[in-house]
């Protein structure tokens, strides 16, 4: 399930360094974290979807894999981005 361009310009816009920012770890996360919950609405009402829930395993592998790299790069902008991500 794709992200529209609004629901992309959402996620970048609230974790982007600077005006020019679309790759950033934090941009990266943000985004997969909008896909993972997209497809989590998905996979709700479509039990048996199991190439999205293949899909949807490795999007979550991948921002694991980010959040690893955050954490060990810089732990100040980890928490802050692990906090916004599980809504504390």
């Amino acid at each position: 399930m794709a992200l529209t361009k609004e629901e992309k310009t959402t996620a970048i816009a609230s974790f982007r360094r600077d005006e020019k920012d679309t790759g950033s770890a934090e941009v990266q996360i943000a985004l997969l974290t909008a896909k993972i919950k997209k497809l989590t609405v998905h996979m709700t009402n479509n039990t048996h979807d199991y190439s999205s829930k293949r899909g949807m395993d490795i999007i979550i592998a991948r921002r694991k894999k980010l959040l690893s790299y955050l954490k060990r790069t810089d732990p100040a902008k980890y928490e802050e981005v692990y906090r916004s991500i599980k809504g504390k």
